[in-house]
C-alpha cells in the first residue's frame, strides 16, 4: 500500500460578473421569485459573458492563477491537467490543452477532459489522487468549469431557473512529511439506465446538428426533474455511507458535508437520511444555483475563506449528475 498521501495544495474560483436574479427570470418565463426560492433555494446565479473573457477555459485560467498562488508552486511544476466539464470551449481540441496554453505551461504535461457532468470534479479528484499515489504525477491541476447558460432552454421554466456558470480549480500534490492531509476514501458509480433523465440528445455522432433539430431545441439540455430528484435524494446519502464505511469513520467524525448544490430540498433530504448536523453542511446554492462540476470546489473555497473549514477537518463530498453518474469522497483537508 502506498505511503504517499494527497493534499489539496491550493484552491481558486472564478464567478462571472453578471448576476441573474429570480426577478430577471420572471421576465423570461412564467414564474416568480418566491416560487423559485421555495422550490429550489436559489435567489440568483451567475451568467458568463458571450463577448469573450468568461468562456470555460478563461474562467479556469483565472481560477488556476489563484490556486497556484496558494499552492506556492510554479506553473511548470504541474504535470497533469484534468478538466471536468460538459460545456467545453469547443468539441476539438479538449479544454485542458487550451487551458495549458492560456496558462503558459510549456512542460508538455498530460492533459485530458472528463465529461461526468455534475460528478466531474469528484471523478477528477479521484483520478488525480490515484496518479499522485502511484507516482504517475506529482502535481495535478483539477478544474471544474461550466458555461451552462449556453445549453439551457431559456423558455423551459423547469430547468432555466436551476443553473449557473462558474469555475473551481484545485492543485493536488504529495502531502509533506509530518502532515496528515489526504484523500481517505472515494466511491465512483454510474447507472446508464437513467441516461434519458438528463441529456442533450443532438449534436453528437448519432444525430448531428441540423437546422431542424436546432429549431426544435433538441441540442439543449433536457431534464426529467422528478426522476432526477428521486435518484438524487437516494444516491447522495447512500454514496456518503459507502465512503464513511471505507474510511472507517462515523458521521460524528465528519466536520463538514459539502453536497452537490442542485436543489435545497435534495440537500435537506440527504442531511436527514444521514442524520447529519445541518449546521455542518456547506450550502451556497442561494447565490450561484447549480454550476454542475463547479459546485463543490466553489462551496469548499468559500467555506475555507470564511474560516469554517480548517486544515485537519474531515470533509465529505457527495454529488450526482447526468449519465447517471455519482461520486462521493472523504478528504482530510
Amino acid at each position: 500500500m502506498s505511503s504517499i498521501k494527497t493534499k489539496i495544495l491550493g484552491l481558486g474560483i472564478y464567478l462571472p460578473q453578471k448576476i441573474l436574479h429570480n426577478k430577471d427570470i420572471e421576465k423570461i418565463v412564467e414564474t416568480t421569485d418566491a416560487w423559485i426560492f421555495e422550490r429550489t433555494g436559489i435567489r440568483e446565479r451567475r451568467v458568463s459573458s458571450t463577448d469573450g473573457g468568461e468562456y470555460p477555459t478563461d474562467m479556469a485560467m483565472k481560477a488556476t492563477e489563484e490556486a497556484l498562488k496558494e499552492a506556492k508552486i510554479d506553473r511548470n511544476e504541474i504535470d497533469m491537467i484534468i478538466f471536468a466539464s460538459v460545456t467545453p470551449d469547443m468539441p476539438i481540441p479538449n479544454s485542458s490543452t487550451i487551458l495549458q496554453t492560456k496558462l503558459g505551461i510549456t512542460n508538455k504535461c498530460g492533459c485530458f477532459d472528463v465529461a461526468a457532468a455534475c460528478s466531474g470534479f469528484v471523478y477528477s479528484l479521484d483520478l488525480a489522487d490515484s496518479m499522485i499515489k502511484s507516482k504517475k504525477a506529482r502535481n495535478v491541476l483539477v478544474v471544474g468549469s461550466e458555461m451552462l447558460s449556453t445549453i439551457i432552454d431559456w423558455e423551459d421554466r423547469g430547468s432555466c431557473i436551476l443553473f449557473g456558470d462558474g469555475c473551481g480549480a484545485a492543485i493536488l500534490g504529495q502531502t509533506p512529511e509530518g502532515e496528515d492531509s489526504d484523500i481517505l476514501a472515494s466511491y465512483l458509480s454510474a447507472d446508464g439506465t437513467g441516461k434519458e433523465y438528463f441529456n442533450s440528445p443532438v449534436g453528437g455522432a448519432t444525430e448531428p446538428l441540423t437546422i431542424n433539430n436546432i429549431a426544435r431545441k433538441e441540442h439543449l439540455m433536457h431534464m426529467k426533474g422528478k426522476d432526477m430528484f428521486k435518484v438524487a435524494t437516494r444516491t447522495l446519502a447512500q454514496n456518503s455511507k459507502v465512503v464513511l464505511e471505507k474510511a472507517k469513520l462515523g458521521v460524528n467524525e465528519i466536520d463538514w458535508l459539502i453536497p452537490h448544490q442542485a436543489n435545497i430540498r435534495i440537500i435537506n433530504t440527504t442531511v436527514d437520511l444521514l442524520d447529519f448536523d445541518p449546521k455542518k453542511v456547506v450550502i451556497n446554492i442561494e447565490k450561484y444555483g447549480n454550476t454542475s462540476s463547479a459546485t463543490i470546489p466553489i462551496a469548499m473555497y468559500e467555506a475555507i475563506k470564511d474560516g469554517r473549514i480548517k486544515r485537519g477537518h474531515n470533509l465529505v463530498f457527495s454529488t450526482f449528475g447526468a449519465g447517471l453518474t455519482s461520486a462521493s469522497m472523504i478528504v482530510k483537508y
